[in-house]
């Protein structure tokens, strides 16, 4: 059996550029209307114009724009009203010299006519005359056929992350169904004697087993899908057979404790033993997260394992830092930051950073007059509130004695901040 040298750490930087051995998930055709937050397995041009005609973009007249040239509050132009153009239908006439016809936002633009005149600068007489008091421009207050998307456009290319906007324009180009990468199926192990499930009642040294359920709202948040395994005490044959049943049918597999160097540590020794395993990182320059696992399970492509501590912090830490990145890999989102959100601010106390880490700082935001501050909020690794007081993270560098007071920061946002 392969052994490894206990914490020979690895920089961030190292584990992330283990992940392109790791290929994303396949495809699948998806519905438009289930679309949002999939991330496109193929690049996606336009089929047609949009719009595809010219179209007024504010109620008012359609109108020769050169017809309304000069006219003002003072010196008003007049027009003669030949009716209207109903929506959603071609309009039966055209406009032409000195003539206009009502339109609405959205209607199409009769032929003859080139801009629209907004309903505010005009007023309408009895005997059928409009009043302009203000020149409109060629192309003013209307969309030309493509100018919103051309035809043959380049819209989007594999890897990207739908948004609503994203759904918005492909229904305006009706695409009702999409080559999407599947959701990645991540399984979700807890290991450990000490760990009791939410309903039972923790006796003297045990804890209920927060992490797996941490660990899953992160992976259903970025967009997987979370599968509990349930907690595995601290027997090699049972890990290992959870390990061997998951590897079936998760694409990534997350394993919460038992990764700290200990006489009852069979988490190595468990994934050491599985076929055609490998062992990349045992232990990360990370503070908090430094006793993280990361292995290559399986051939052609191998699936990922990741190793989480313990301690619920330094797993939720560990999630963020290197565990959205990867399952990001492995959804196919190649165009997408694999930090989220992050926003400057301003903090408000000296932090001493970490010996030999990159070290991950809990924080608050909080806005006072003009300014965005990042509150420190200190506590150990296995406290839970000061995650749930946080807004995000700030991070010290690898071999950077600490950050001042007054520095300004980027804060890498949790997700929903």
């Amino acid at each position: 059996m392969p052994t490894l040298e206990f914490f020979r750490l690895q920089t961030r930087q190292e584990v992330l550029a283990l992940y392109d051995r790791f290929a994303p998930v396949g495809a699948e055709d998806v519905d438009l209307a289930d679309a949002c937050g999939r991330v496109l397995a193929a690049p996606i041009r336009a089929p047609e114009d949009v719009p595809g005609f010219l179209r007024a973009t504010m109620d008012g007249y359609a109108v020769k724009a050169q017809d309304t040239f000069g006219a003002s509050v003072g010196a008003p132009q007049y027009l003669e009203i030949k009716g209207e153009v109903p929506m959603g239908v071609a309009p039966t006439r055209g406009v032409g010299p000195g003539e206009s016809l009502r339109v609405a936002t959205g209607a199409m633009l009769p032929p003859g006519a080139d801009a629209v005149v907004m309903i505010e600068y005009t007023a309408e007489h009895p005997d059928g005359t409009l009043e302009v008091r203000r020149a409109v421009a060629p192309g003013e207050n209307a969309l030309t056929p493509g100018e919103d998307v051309a035809r043959g456009e380049m819209l989007f290319p594999a890897g990207r992350r739908l948004r609503p906007q994203e759904i918005g324009l492909l229904a305006a180009l009706g695409l009702g169904r999409i080559a999407a990468y599947k959701k990645p199926r991540v399984a979700i192990i807890s290991s450990g004697d000490e760990i009791v499930p939410l309903d039972g009642t923790p006796g003297p040294g045990q804890v209920r087993d927060s992490n797996a359920y941490l660990a899953a709202a992160q992976v259903a948040e970025w967009g997987g899908l979370p599968l509990m395994h349930g907690i595995i005490p601290d027997d090699f044959d049972a890990l290992r057979n959870t390990l061997a049943e998951a590897l079936i049918t998760a694409d990534l597999i997350l394993i919460s404790g038992g990764s700290s160097v200990g006489v009852r540590d069979l988490t190595l020794t468990a994934i050491q033993d599985l076929p055609d395993s490998e062992v990349l990182v045992h232990g990360v320059a990370l503070r908090p997260g430094k006793p993280t696992i990361l292995a290559a399970l399986g051939q052609t492509p191998p699936k990922p394992l990741m190793g989480l501590p313990g301690h619920p912090a330094s797993a939720a830490v560990v999630m963020e830092v290197l565990g959205r990145p990867l399952l990001l890999r492995l959804a196919g989102a190649s165009h997408q930051s694999p930090w989220g959100r992050r926003v400057s601010a301003v903090l408000s106390r000296n932090l001493a950073g970490a010996t030999g880490r990159e070290d991950y700082v809990r924080v608050r935001l909080r806005r006072e007059d003009a300014t965005l501050w990042a509150d420190p909020v200190l506590g150990p690794s296995g406290l839970l509130s000061p995650l749930v007081k946080s807004d995000g993270l700030v991070m010290i560098p690898l071999g950077v004695e600490g950050l001042c007071k007054g520095a300004e920061v980027a804060v890498q946002l949790f997700g929903g901040s």
